[in-house]
């Protein structure tokens, strides 16, 4: 990806889940550990998140037409962070409970909410990371974005839309 529009995206995604009030630094080693990290599906219907995800890059140019000429970013594979602000952009479509709201319900989910720049641990983070990408999480969903206490299936298995409706079936009030 092209350092310039790296940059200026990440700041556009980052403003995306900026929560009010908290200083806008204080999750950007995070944010950026976690846009540097591929999303990578490995079960069908998955890739309708990584899809989405990558589906934020046209709502990106269509705001900001500063010269972002070059498209071969389009190519890249989608970030955890393009597929984590889609999908609770999704979420809050299904539930009414704002995407900002649910971001920072998976962040907290993954076990990765106190990693501010103040406590920023990025060995712990991309072994996170790992664990959610490679899908090396608890049957019952715990390390991941969607832990149950009384699973169905096995999470491990199922793909993340499945999961995400179990989850509310078992969380919210609906």
């Amino acid at each position: 990806m092209d350092p310039i529009f790296e940059t200026v995206y990440f700041d556009w995604l980052y403003a995306k889940v900026h929560l009010d009030g908290v200083p806008f630094d204080t999750y950007c080693g995070l944010l950026k550990a976690i846009f540097r990290t591929e999303f990578v599906w490995l079960l069908s219907g998955d890739d309708n998140r990584a899809e989405d995800g990558t589906d934020l890059r046209m709502e990106f140019l269509k705001q900001n037409k500063k010269g972002f000429h070059s498209m071969s970013w389009f190519d890249d594979g989608c970030s955890v962070l393009e597929m984590l602000i889609a999908l609770s952009r999704r979420a809050e479509f299904d539930t009414d409970i704002p995407s900002i709201d649910w971001f920072w319900r998976f962040i907290n989910n993954l076990g990765l909410g106190d990693q501010t720049d103040q406590n920023f641990d990025i060995d712990y983070i991309n072994e996170v990371l790992y664990r959610f990408v490679w899908r090396l999480y608890e049957y019952d969903g715990e390390g991941g974005l969607f832990p149950l206490r009384h699973p169905s299936r096995d999470q491990r298995t199922t793909e993340l839309w499945y999961q995400f409706s179990e989850y509310i079936s078992e969380n919210e009030p609906y």
